[in-house]
């Protein structure tokens, strides 16, 4: 049985990374509506990513025969002026998921599951990979300036992401 704050806290989470594939997708449509294939093809991936995460808080509560809870999930953001704004926002979204996992780890802590914090390094993993690729594509941008040739090499070159 788990301690309830952090049932509470794990179910919580498995909403937020469903948002987070709610806000990819939502990144994705921008990107699609602005015709830069290769950047949303890398969102609709990223928010596939998510929905897998979100998963694996799934079936981490249900094999501890806790109830899974769904929350309301609240609208992303839909508009931005330019492909720097939404890797930057990603890159921000990702650092706050950073600090709820970690927020979790300390949780499991505290109430001294070893399960669960077990279960939980694999997020911790996770977010120190989510967050490099994020602040790379953020840096690109960065360096790309105001280029639309560089932009779209960069359209271009995350159009083939496979993972």
């Amino acid at each position: 049985m788990l301690d309830r704050k952090l049932l509470k806290m794990l179910n919580e989470q498995l909403n937020r990374e469903i948002y987070s594939g709610y806000l990819y997708w939502s990144m994705a449509s921008w990107f699609d509506a602005n015709n830069l294939k290769g950047f949303a093809h890398w969102m609709k991936k990223q928010a596939e990513e998510e929905i897998d995460h979100a998963k694996k808080f799934y079936e981490y509560i249900n094999d501890r025969s806790e109830k899974v809870e769904m929350l309301p999930i609240e609208a992303p953001k839909s508009s931005w002026s330019l492909p720097l704004e939404v890797f930057e926002d990603t890159f921000a979204h990702e650092q706050k998921v950073t600090e709820m996992i970690n927020s979790l780890v300390d949780a499991a802590r505290e109430a001294n599951d070893h399960a669960t914090f077990e279960f939980l390094q694999w997020f911790v993993k996770e977010q120190v990979e989510e967050e490099a690729n994020a602040e790379e594509i953020v840096q690109k941008l960065r360096f790309a300036g105001d280029s639309p040739s560089v932009i779209l090499m960069l359209d271009q070159a995350l159009g083939s992401r496979e993972d």
